[in-house]
């Protein structure tokens, strides 16, 4: 049997987290580990109850989401962090993906939709929803270096590595972008993989935000 992602939620609001709890706690293939309400102790709640990924609220007393997923990506950058948002705001998705967050979805995000993105999330992708994966596009200059006549860019990705590239900076999961392609999602991850060697990240938001520093895309 597979093993479950092992899920922990932070999130001020009782309300909200009461819900995320039991949406999570009936999920298959889901374990919710924990639930709680500061991420004061963030690097030793990580410790302890060992999750695969966390659902991050950016705004909560004591300490932000943010100076949270800083801790937990210091103490354990395995672990995903996806942030959870009222607002669209550019300062603090940037701010985020610069911290290493591995997600960034609005709080009013379809429970499908959340589920999708944990499991996107442990397949390596970064959830987004569109609005604020526009966000993200505003924030890097967009200006492209001038590119000779080849099929490659100045990263060396071959033209079907820039095509998946570019799908990854509009918000596509592997799953969009193999029906997308007409390729399985095997190939997607393959091809991802080479990006990754050819941008030197290790991550999909390092290799988002890099693609849209130098325009690669």
């Amino acid at each position: 049997m597979e093993t479950p992602t092992r899920v922990l939620i932070y999130e001020d609001n009782s309300d909200l987290r009461a819900s995320l709890s039991q949406l999570l706690a009936g999920s298959q293939g889901l374990e919710l580990v924990g639930a709680l309400g500061n991420c004061t102790q963030a690097a030793t709640d990580v410790a302890r109850l060992t999750p695969d990924v966390i659902l991050m609220d950016i705004d909560m007393p004591g300490m932000t989401g943010i100076e949270g997923l800083k801790c937990i990506k210091k103490a354990a950058p395995q672990v995903n962090v996806v942030m959870l948002t009222v607002f669209e705001d550019n300062d603090r998705v940037f701010e985020a993906i610069c911290a290493g967050a591995d997600g960034y979805l609005l709080k009013k995000t379809p429970p499908v939709k959340l589920l999708d993105a944990i499991g996107e999330v442990r397949l390596g992708g970064a959830p987004m929803t569109p609005a604020i994966a526009r966000q993200v596009l505003r924030l890097f200059p967009r200006s492209k270096p001038p590119v000779a006549a080849t099929d490659e860019s100045p990263a060396n990705l071959s033209a079907r590595e820039q095509e998946i590239l570019g799908l990854l900076v509009e918000g596509y999961s592997y799953k969009m972008i193999a029906a997308d392609r007409g390729i399985s999602i095997d190939t997607v991850r393959s091809h991802i993989k080479k990006i990754y060697e050819k941008l030197h990240v290790r991550s999909m938001t390092e290799a988002v935000s890099k693609a849209l520093r130098q325009g690669l895309t």
